[in-house]
């Protein structure tokens, strides 16, 4: 079993920054892959971008590419999401989940969620 929990949403202007932060409570994180997720209002929940459990390059949606990056802490128990040069249409419920094993693009293949944190890009 594995408690997630986001912070650092928030409301930034276009072109601004955000790190977005994910806590573990579990003894399994270390075991697991790890990965972010959003969704904007009226949309289908989407891949923003994934680690695996031993940390390294990301993997990254095609529209986040080159602005986000993902990491990971494993003795902290905690992943991160940098974002850069917001746009509004990064709008979204931002949404960390896990997973043991291989890291995955498809939001049914991860057992654990947190409850999602707000971020609101501004024009």
């Amino acid at each position: 079993q594995v408690t997630l929990v986001e912070s650092g949403g928030g409301l930034v202007q276009a072109g601004g920054s955000l790190r977005l932060s994910c806590a573990a409570d579990g003894r399994t994180f270390s075991t697991s892959a790890m990965a972010w997720f959003r969704q904007a209002p009226g949309k289908e929940r989407e891949f923003v971008a994934n680690i695996r459990r031993s940390g390294g390059n990301g993997y990254y949606a095609d529209s986040v590419k080159g602005r986000f990056t993902i990491s990971r802490d494993n003795a902290k128990s905690t992943v991160y999401l940098q974002m850069n040069s917001l746009k509004p249409e990064d709008t979204a419920v931002y949404y960390c989940a896990a997973r043991v094993g291989l890291p995955r693009g498809l939001a049914n293949e991860y057992e654990y969620w947190g409850q999602g944190t707000q971020v609101t890009v501004s024009s």
